[in-house]
């Protein structure tokens, strides 16, 4: 919003909206003062009519308070080399000190200031709105000492290891893990979610949310700027600073706006003599409603997608959004809830299930994979006794491999993987050691030979169908759903979700290739996964999209944009709020240029006077500011209903 106030000192994207608003609040009262001078001029022009010494001091008085931030502005941007709006209206003022009309100039000097303090508090009222979602980090915190008793701190001095006390209605202080206590916490702030989420030992907690219920212990893994909150509350300050395509469009012709104004403006007085006509003339070319036509729908467009739980860190993939045609996602931990649990396990003739189990767990329980923990998970039920392991080496999409405590050279994965590393996979020729279909499967190897298999389950998420459909509905048709699972596996997910085409048993580069052919085909492509191990294919697409972002670095980082929340539901709620957003930036800018084009003609012909433009001037700049204004609030129906998509007949209306 780098303009967003064009004639006031240029504002800092990044500075505090409390040093902002003080700023704007100084040079509200020096408006005001000014704008009493005015009015004491026309008082006494009535009283002393017979003396207009009077009347004139105190408006060159009152013009020259008013015009002097005008001014100064518009010297600093000469001085620059930077063609801004505001030099046209510190023209139309010097225009009228020229032709003594002190009265005059201070007049369209107040509107024009005042107009743009409309324009700042609007501006400052939208960051605002976006600070008080992404900001409530308390400034307390009592840390639990090692005796256990409690001492109350700055939550700035937390360090990960502490141990913090959140009673019911607290703001957690830092993102941790529970240690202790049972509770329900509101995360809205940071995924958007109305429905509050149940905690127990072990479960993630994330700074600024709010403890509801029972009383948390929780030790802290990232504290201060490191937090969710803290990330979240940058990339969202970074995104302003960006720019849409259609602002860049804007920014490429504005060095030329001034000087045709200008020229427009010198034919005017050439034929006419009328000074009044050519300072009506410049004041209603100052481009308010253009400038504003676009910053302030983003803002607002940021302000609802943070409500929502949706982070966007650059505004072009906001705009990017709305061109869509096709959407891959990964299935595991996107269209599934990547909570894989064991269902079944096959033992060759001779090996105990507890074994096959025990060598499994002992080599995954080095890994974070989903996979990896669904195994483990199961061993530690069934009581097992896990062997350490060493030089344990995984290879993305196909297994893992290492030795045990023991000595057991062991081996988990895909039988085509462990098949090429020489285990004796001659088992697979046994139709009941074959894969079951609809299980994940995977093959334990130990010293080289199969010792069996284990079949896990991953269940679908109840939301992602209705998402699909709606992407469908907004006319993308090529939905693809891409896994490094058995073909079985992925051909029921893919017919529960009602997508149009599935890849199955692919490698992270098969991925890539997938992205790179919907490209070739014309198709502006976006990539949905949960940023864990999909990295690379959320960076090649047209837009990389993460669920599930809360808490995760590398889903953060990985992608154009994340949601905070794994309701896929958010994604075709983004698509209509990009299209809404861009309805939005188009009528602002025909509104704005229809504005100029008929306001200039009439003050051409005599028919607007000066001070009346310094009035129309002020009121098309608030009609672009309360039409950008509407975005803020885009989407509550839905989110009132706790869910994340508005009923069926709003979400037409809204596209």
């Amino acid at each position: 919003m780098a303009e967003e106030a064009q004639a006031l000192p240029a504002f800092d994207t990044v500075e505090s909206v409390e040093r902002q608003a003080v700023r704007a609040s100084i040079l509200l009262v020096g408006t005001m003062m000014g704008g009493i001078l005015i009015v004491n001029s026309y008082v006494a022009q009535w009283l002393y009519h017979d003396r207009p010494f009077y009347s004139s001091l105190t408006a060159a008085l009152g013009a020259i308070l008013l015009g002097a931030p005008l001014l100064y502005s518009s010297v600093r941007s000469l001085l620059r080399g930077d063609m801004r709006m505001d030099i046209l209206a510190a023209l139309a003022i010097l225009a009228a000190f020229a032709q003594a009309e002190y009265q005059l100039a201070g007049v369209v000097a107040f509107f024009m200031i005042i107009s743009n303090l409309i324009e700042t508090r609007t501006a400052l009222g939208a960051r605002a709105s976006i600070e008080s979602l992404i900001r409530m980090t308390p400034t307390w915190a009592f840390r639990v000492l090692p005796d256990g008793q409690e001492q109350r701190v700055e939550a700035k001095v937390l360090r990960p290891g502490d141990i913090v006390r959140v009673r019911p209605g607290d703001n957690i202080p830092a993102d941790g893990v529970v240690l202790k206590g049972v509770s329900s916490v509101n995360q809205a702030t940071i995924t958007g979610e109305s429905l509050p989420a149940d905690k127990q030992p072990n479960d993630e907690v994330f700074s600024g949310t709010t403890n509801l219920t029972g009383v948390l212990d929780v030790q802290v893994t990232r504290a201060g700027r490191d937090t969710t909150l803290g990330r979240v509350q940058k990339l969202i300050l970074l995104a302003e600073q960006t720019k849409a395509p259609i602002m860049r469009l804007i920014d490429k012709y504005v060095g030329w706006y001034a000087p045709t104004i200008l020229m427009i403006a010198g034919i005017v007085l050439f034929f006419t003599k009328d000074a009044e006509r050519v300072i009506a003339m410049i004041v209603l070319a100052v481009p308010a409603a253009l400038i504003l036509a676009t910053p302030t729908a983003v803002v607002a467009a940021l302000s609802c997608s943070a409500r929502m739980g949706i982070l966007i860190k650059n505004v072009a993939d906001l705009e990017r959004a709305r061109s869509l045609t096709a959407v891959v996602f990964d299935k595991t931990g996107t269209l599934t809830t990547g909570e894989l649990s064991v269902t079944r396990i096959m033992p060759v003739a001779g090996v105990e299930g507890a074994e096959l189990l025990r060598v499994a767990a002992g080599l995954e329980q080095m890994s974070r994979h989903p996979v990896a923990r669904a195994i483990v998970d199961v061993a530690r039920r069934a009581k097992l006794q896990l062997p350490g392991a060493s030089d344990v080496e995984e290879v993305s999409g196909r297994g893992v491999r290492g030795v045990l405590a023991d000595g057991t050279k062991a081996m988990v994965g895909r039988a085509t993987w462990l098949a090429e590393q020489g285990a004796d996979m001659s088992i697979l020729s046994d139709p009941q050691y074959k894969e079951p279909e609809g299980l994940s499967t995977l093959y334990v190897v130990a010293n080289g030979k199969c010792l069996g298999w284990v079949g896990l389950e991953d269940r679908t998420r109840p939301e992602a169908r209705q998402a699909i459909e709606d992407l469908r509905e907004h006319g993308i048709k090529q939905l693809v759903m891409v896994t490094g699972d058995r073909w079985s596996v992925a051909r029921r997910v893919a017919r529960e979700m009602g997508a149009s085409d599935v890849r199955a048993e692919v490698l992270p580069q098969d991925k890539l290739d997938l992205v790179d052919q919907l490209k070739a085909k014309g198709h502006v492509v976006c990539v949905v996964g949960d940023g864990v191990n999909d990295a690379p294919a959320l960076m090649a697409g047209d837009l990389g999209i993460a669920m599930g972002a809360a808490g995760s670095d590398v889903a953060i980082n990985s992608a154009s944009i994340a949601l905070m929340t794994s309701d896929l539901r958010r994604l075709p709620f983004l698509i209509r709020l990009s299209r809404a957003t861009t309805r939005t930036i188009w009528q602002n800018l025909l509104f704005g240029v229809l504005f100029i084009v008929v306001m200039m003609t009439l003050a051409g012909v005599g028919y607007v006077k000066p001070m009346a433009a310094a009035i129309l001037h002020t009121v098309a700049a608030t009609v672009v500011i309360f039409n950008s204004a509407r975005l803020v609030r885009f989407g509550e129906e839905s989110q009132a209903g706790g869910g994340g998509t508005a009923p069926r007949e709003v979400r037409r209306h809204a596209a």
